[in-house]
């Protein structure tokens, strides 16, 4: 049996539901037998990031245990967008869901399609608040995400849910701004 590996998802919408989005997305990867869905933080409503003029951003990040290599991960979040209708129009656009490895253990990989840790993820304040959430003390680079977040800008992030139990149950309509 292979290893198991802790590996942390970025993940994020603004268009349709989201939090919904998220929700099917976590219960698939929780559902599939190499991995588990260990904890999750709360969702995050956001400014948008790169291309400023769209709707707000829900974000979360959750943390994983799996025994899927990373590139099969990656498949697994890829086809999980597509199921739900993820389409690529244009970068750092509008999109109903976005899946992202943030983390893989404390591999270093640059791949075709995959680069870990995530390019850009200690310059972005909302994948950074929700991962501070469920890990704390977590280092990216040498620096503990705290330090990170006091360079950044944190305005216009806000908690919408209380916990991270959201992801378990459906959520269409539920959620405030939904």
């Amino acid at each position: 049996m292979a290893d198991r590996v802790t590996a942390f998802l970025g993940l994020g919408g603004n268009i349709g539901d989201p939090a919904a989005a998220m929700g099917v997305a976590l219960r698939a990867v929780d559902a599939d037998p190499s991995g588990s869905v260990v904890s999750v933080s709360s969702l995050y409503r956001t400014p948008p990031w790169g291309k400023t003029d769209q709707p707000a951003f829900l974000n979360a990040v959750a943390r994983i245990e799996t025994t899927l290599s990373p590139q099969d991960l990656l498949s697994l979040c890829l086809a999980e967008e597509r199921l739900l209708k993820r389409v690529r129009r244009e970068r750092w656009g509008p999109r109903t869901i976005d899946i992202d490895i943030l983390l893989y253990g404390d591999r270093t990989i640059d791949e075709d399609g995959l680069t870990v840790p995530h390019p850009r993820l200690a310059e972005r304040a909302f994948v950074l608040v929700p991962l501070a959430e469920i890990a704390p003390r977590m280092e990216i680079g040498g620096r503990r995400i705290d330090a990170l977040l006091r360079e950044l800008d944190g305005s216009g992030i806000e908690r919408v849910t209380n916990d991270g139990n959201w992801w378990r149950l459906p959520t269409e309509g539920t959620l405030p701004g939904s």
